[in-house]
């Protein structure tokens, strides 16, 4: 009886957080349009971030469909999006909600320490896909599951993009579903990079994905801080599960 009380407030509050995004959503126009014409929906529960980060120049590792920058476009409508999405689906739809924006760009890659063609994990939620497996603890905590693998081309954000052409302040926003380490890793020039944005997850919900723990201590030792801890998910199974991380450079380079 207990467990059916906590899962019947869970869902009461997932109810809840669904209908003030909405009612958010249709408050702009932009993303009102966007839901309606392109079917996505704006990350509004990232807006404080971007607020506070002020950035001339966005990368989005993981775009999806656009969720974040469509959220960080409307706060910084001259700023650069370099955005990276390697699932074909997802990918054209960021490119059908930017087809009119000269500052967005899109590559159609995951980006990881390594540069060829890796197997990709897709799930029954897309974006909850990855290079890393889903685990169990995915499904106990989030009913996600794995529905098929395909072949990705990988490739490092070094070779990509120079972020020395990039206007600062740069944010990097990274929702990579455990593959955290492979972007961080494949940037030698992350010194150039005033802000990360990072889901990171304090339970293996992907095989073999690093802990916060862990992505903090390596940021630590590359010139990053935590600033902000933003959007606390909570799960009956695990309690606290994941979060969004701010972390900003100690030092400008």
């Amino acid at each position: 009886m207990q467990i059916w009380g906590k899962r019947l407030k869970s869902r009461f509050r997932e109810s809840v957080r669904k209908a003030r995004k909405l009612v958010g959503l249709l408050k702009r126009r932009s993303f009102a349009r966007a839901m309606f014409v392109h079917r996505v929906a704006a990350a509004t529960e990232h807006l404080s971030i971007i607020r506070i980060c002020e950035p001339n120049t966005l990368i989005d590792a993981g775009a999806n469909k656009g969720q974040f920058s469509l959220a960080f476009r409307t706060l910084r409508p001259n700023a650069q999006i370099v955005a990276f999405e390697p699932l074909p689906q997802a990918a054209d739809r960021f490119e059908a909600l930017f087809a009119k924006d000269p500052l967005t760009q899109l590559q159609r890659v995951a980006l990881a320490d390594t540069e060829g063609v890796a197997e990709f994990h897709v799930a029954d939620k897309a974006d909850s896909s990855s290079l890393l497996k889903p685990g169990e603890a995915q499904e106990r905590a989030f009913g996600v599951r794995h529905a098929n693998t395909v072949q990705a081309p990988v490739k490092r954000l070094d070779t990509c993009v120079d972020l020395s052409t990039l206007p600062r302040p740069i944010l990097l926003k990274v929702d990579v579903q455990g593959g955290e380490m492979g972007v961080f890793e494949g940037c030698d020039q992350l010194g150039l990079v005033d802000f990360i944005d990072a889901e990171l997850s304090f339970v293996e919900l992907y095989t073999g994905q690093p802990l916060f723990e862990e992505v903090h201590a390596y940021l630590s030792g590359r010139g990053f801080k935590i600033i902000g801890v933003f959007n606390q998910v909570s799960t009956n199974e695990f309690g606290p599960t994941q979060a969004d991380v701010l972390f900003g450079r100690t030092q400008v380079q």
